[in-house]
């Protein structure tokens, strides 16, 4: 019987088997893997009364290559420190396979956000912030936290109250974490960008034809059947944007179960007949798959596991129908479950290309906090004015009328959310096209390794750089 290892091992499993195409010295493999600081705290809260809480968080900054370090904050009662270690790896790697200047952090509190009122948990968030400020865990320039499972708009708003309270007099302030509502200087496009970006990756891997052919299926997304795993806000916008394209959402599974309509389903409609019934089970159309985690087995061409790590197991690995398998989760399938998915020729893209769109997107968002400026507000109208001049000249040189649903399609200048979803687009593509030679230059079986491959010599390079490393 093999060995059940955590998801902290798994992570440096997947860059060991990465670091044998490398010819990196050894110590310099072992800083780029390590985490570099932990830090793992209590701190009592009042939940009414004269009753107190001890609540358990952490914050992990896994590489300082590059600084400041960046990373979600998940809100759950199964937050420990060994799942906190490796989101914050996959973070390290994730930025550097997409080109975004960031180390990796992550941090973590181990608590029931269903089962917490939101008054308990601003206070909690609140406390957490100020336990980072205090060890110089949090900043603009040192470490920029984002939302993570559990967590959204909301307790990053209460992040940025708290850090501005205690540090007023701090001009990047508002750079000190991303996933803020637009109000608060936040970015429009950050809440559906981790899922869009999901869908930006899709279509440009199902856009080859040697590799499509290999898996039996054509090119493009049209017509693809697809099932999603999770209805949270990567789930849902990836399934909605998704169809788009042309596809259709065939199966959705989520904690009280699965659901199947080969016609496919309106997303939209689903999750809005979730939070009125409380289950996705008998959303009309539908039928439901009975079975533990059986909507993972149903028939399609893409699984878009987006819940959480270890959801493919060796338990149910063997029954997976799905030709390719997108991790918008982190760390959705065990080592063991991948080699018997391998060896069954399903495609794996991996967690740490495939769901960057949100750090790409922060990234973004940090940006136009330092910048002070929202972006297409210096050239939008610029732009517009512009290409108005140029169909006046194509009107007179032409004596020909241009309409004005015509003019109104093509004067048209950038908006922030134009500019944010082109620079997550053509990220995405980029950074598949990057993997995909990799893999095929150093003959590597896997997207996965190929993907730790890229990573590992990005910040390799870095380290080079500095001349810390020859």
């Amino acid at each position: 019987m093999s060995k059940v290892t955590t998801f902290y091992e798994n992570v440096e499993r997947s860059f060991d088997k990465a670091a044998t195409y490398t010819r990196f010295p050894e110590g310099l493999l072992e800083q780029i893997k390590l985490c570099n600081s932990v830090y793992k705290m209590k701190f009592p809260v009042k939940t009414g009364g004269s009753d107190v809480k001890v609540i358990e968080a952490y914050r992990v900054q896994h590489s300082h290559h590059r600084m400041p370090t960046k990373g979600g904050i998940r809100y759950s009662i199964h937050v420990s420190q060994d799942e906190v270690m490796a989101l914050a790896a996959l973070m390290t790697y994730k930025c550097a396979i997409v080109d975004v200047p960031f180390g990796g952090a992550k941090g973590g509190i181990k608590i029931s956000p269903r089962n917490t009122s939101p008054a308990l948990l601003e206070k909690i968030t609140r406390r957490y912030t100020a336990e980072l400020i205090k060890k110089n865990f949090i900043g603009p320039g040192t470490d920029v936290p984002a939302p993570d499972y559990g967590t959204g708009e909301r307790e990053m708003a209460w992040i940025l109250d708290t850090y501005l309270t205690l540090k007023p007099s701090e001009v990047e302030g508002y750079g000190c974490v991303t996933g803020k509502p637009v109000s608060l200087n936040g970015i429009r496009g950050r809440t559906e960008a981790t899922g869009r970006g999901v869908v930006y990756g899709l279509n440009e891997i199902v856009s080859y034809k040697d590799d499509m052919e290999a898996l039996g299926l054509s090119t493009g997304l049209d017509g693809k059947r697809i099932v999603v795993q999770g209805l949270g806000n990567v789930g849902f916008h990836a399934a909605n944007i998704i169809t788009e394209y042309g596809a259709k959402v065939i199966g959705v599974a989520e904690l009280e179960g699965a659901i199947y309509c080969e016609e496919g389903l309106n997303v939209k409609k689903l999750l809005k007949y979730r939070k009125t019934n409380g289950s996705i089970i008998g959303f009309p159309g539908s039928k439901e798959v009975k079975g533990e985690n059986a909507g993972l087995e149903i028939d399609c061409d893409i699984l878009i596991p987006a819940a959480l790590e270890s959801q493919i197991t060796m338990k149910n690995a063997h029954k997976i129908k799905a030709k390719i398998i997108a991790e918008a989760a982190n760390g959705p399938i065990t080592p063991n479950a991948e080699e018997v998915l391998l060896k069954k020729g399903v495609m794996i893209i991996p967690d740490i290309y495939i769901n960057a769109g949100g750090v790409t997107v922060s990234y973004f968002e940090w940006l136009k906090n330092l910048s002070h400026v929202r972006f297409g507000r210096m050239n939008k109208r610029f732009e517009e004015y512009t290409q108005s001049n140029m169909l006046d000249v194509i009107e007179k040189s032409t004596n020909k009328n241009i309409s004005k649903r015509e003019r109104s399609s093509v004067v048209r200048g950038a908006s922030e959310i134009d500019l944010v979803n082109s620079g997550l687009e053509d990220t995405m593509i980029e950074a598949y096209q990057t993997i995909r030679e990799a893999k095929r230059k150093n003959k590597i079986t896997d997207l996965r390794t190929a993907a730790f491959y890229v990573s590992i010599v990005k910040i390799a390079d870095a380290y080079g750089s500095m001349g810390i490393f020859p």
